[in-house]
């Protein structure tokens, strides 16, 4: 029986992925990292501190959950209490609305 042979073939190794490049010293956030400030209705519920947007979101989605704000019969739904009525500027919003809400409040 012949043998096979590897020569001539291309190798089986894929390629090693390069590092991911590491950050400049002075590289300026992109704008999902870029903390903003919240503003005082907002503030009520994720702090004062100056915060990245995906870090309001999640801070928004734990509040969402602890307070069982959602929807039961379509869980897409935010159901406002008095904190995030103000926010909102109604009773009622979907998740995907929520962040152009969560965006005028955050300069």
């Amino acid at each position: 029986m012949p043998t096979k042979t590897t020569a001539g073939k291309a190798s089986a190794k894929k390629p090693e992925a390069k590092a991911p490049a590491a950050k400049k010293a002075g590289a300026k956030p992109n704008a999902l990292q870029q903390p903003l400030q919240p503003s005082k209705e907002l503030a009520a519920i994720v702090g004062s501190s100056p915060l990245a947007r995906g870090e309001v979101v999640s801070k928004m989605w734990e509040y969402i959950k602890k307070h069982n704000l959602q929807n039961p019969e379509n869980k897409r739904e935010i159901l406002a209490d008095d904190k995030l009525e103000p926010i909102f500027g109604k009773k009622k919003v979907t998740m995907f609305e929520m962040n152009k809400h969560l965006a005028q409040h955050l300069k």
